[in-house]
């Protein structure tokens, strides 16, 4: 691969890398409001960003091991000394490193938005359906009450 090319790779990717930053905090609103229609669109443009990535990732890795070099920032840097550009080719490379965790930060940060809306509603279809698994209630006295059987919320 070319010391230009390489470059151009980087940059390009540090703007798919951006675009799927941005798709991310969208993502986050959407969870928010439950919009189902608008996450999955998302998604969809998630998947293409992400396929982008991969495909870039693998051909640099494999420039790198057909020079017989490690696929990581060693590798890369012993590279980048043999190019006029190299400079500017590790800047555009810690560029898309600082993009990349943002977005890994961000998709954290949305799998914890998920697995809250997941538990809400778990608690909600429980108490729907009239689990058996009911709170713990104090009678008068602030000793444990007998538990009753409940009945779904359609019953009652």
């Amino acid at each position: 691969m070319q010391d230009t090319a390489l470059l151009q790779q980087f940059i390009e990717d540090s703007g798919t890398a951006q675009q799927l930053l941005e798709l991310m905090n969208l993502e986050y609103q959407a969870l928010s409001q439950r919009d189902l229609t608008e996450l999955e669109k998302l998604l969809t443009q998630k998947q293409s960003l992400l396929a982008l990535l991969g495909q870039h990732a693998a051909l640099r890795s494999q420039a790198l091991t057909t020079r017989k070099l490690s696929a990581d920032r060693s590798g890369l840097e012993i590279l980048c000394a043999t190019f006029p550009s190299g400079t500017e080719i590790l800047e555009q490379a810690g560029k898309l490193d600082t993009l990349l965790i943002a977005c890994r930060e961000a998709n954290e940060r949305n799998g914890q938005l998920i697995r809250a809306n997941q538990a809400a509603v778990g608690s909600m279809l429980n108490i729907l359906q009239g689990s058996n698994q009911s709170p713990d209630l104090y009678d008068r006295r602030g000793g444990a009450a007998k538990a009753t059987h409940q009945r779904p919320l359609s019953q009652a």
